[in-house]
């Protein structure tokens, strides 16, 4: 939805935005959200939807529901302490992440966007239906197309991904083994030199 778009489909601006009416909006909302269609809906400035969202980030941080950002866009997560008890009722704790799965969604989540090419030369094996395993369960995301030749599909992570592993940014991954970071900056370096980067398809990093 665009920000004229948002404006239409309340008619005239609100032009206040509080604390608990933000959240009353994510919580209803069906998908992610961004800054710019908040403000629209609001009829607010993006400066005090960010102003709103610092305050909600900080009155969720001892309670069952989280604030999840992903560069511009905002949403609510349940928090990770509550994570045994929700898969219980949902019916999915014994659903399990297999190693090929842990070891694709590391290399996505520490190198993103990266294309199918860069995780297999990481890998050493074909992951294409691992991909699409992820794929289905949320856990990742397309972000686009590569400039290389084919113009091959960059995968990421999404909110999904954030939520099982109980974090709120990119920020907070865990530090990489030397040895690791060292391969993953290298497969980098061979990314560029392809055109695999963020900046082809204006995805952030973070």
């Amino acid at each position: 939805m665009t920000e004229v778009e948002a404006t239409e489909a309340v008619g005239q601006p609100i032009g206040t935005l509080s604390e608990a009416t933000l959240e009353a909006l994510l919580f209803v909302a069906e998908r992610p959200l961004s800054r710019r269609e908040v403000a629209a809906l609001a009829g607010v400035p993006t400066s005090e939807v960010d102003a709103r969202l610092g305050d909600l980030e900080v009155s969720l941080r001892m309670r069952g529901i989280r604030l999840v950002v992903v560069g511009e866009r905002v949403a609510l997560a349940t928090s990770p302490d509550a994570g045994a008890l929700i898969a219980r009722y949902v019916g999915v704790d014994a659903v399990r992440l297999s190693p090929a799965s842990l070891e694709t969604l590391a290399i996505v989540a520490y190198r993103q966007p990266v294309t199918r090419a860069a995780v297999e030369r990481v890998r050493g094996v074909d992951s294409d239906y691992t991909l699409r395993s992820l794929l289905h369960r949320r856990l990742l995301v397309e972000l686009g197309r590569s400039s290389a030749p084919g113009r091959p599909i960059l995968y990421g992570t999404g909110f999904e991904f954030l939520e099982r592993f109980g974090l709120t940014t990119l920020d907070e991954l865990p530090p990489l083994d030397v040895d690791v970071a060292a391969r993953l900056a290298e497969e980098g370096v061979e990314d560029l030199a392809t055109g695999d980067s963020a900046e082809d398809v204006g995805v952030p990093t973070a």
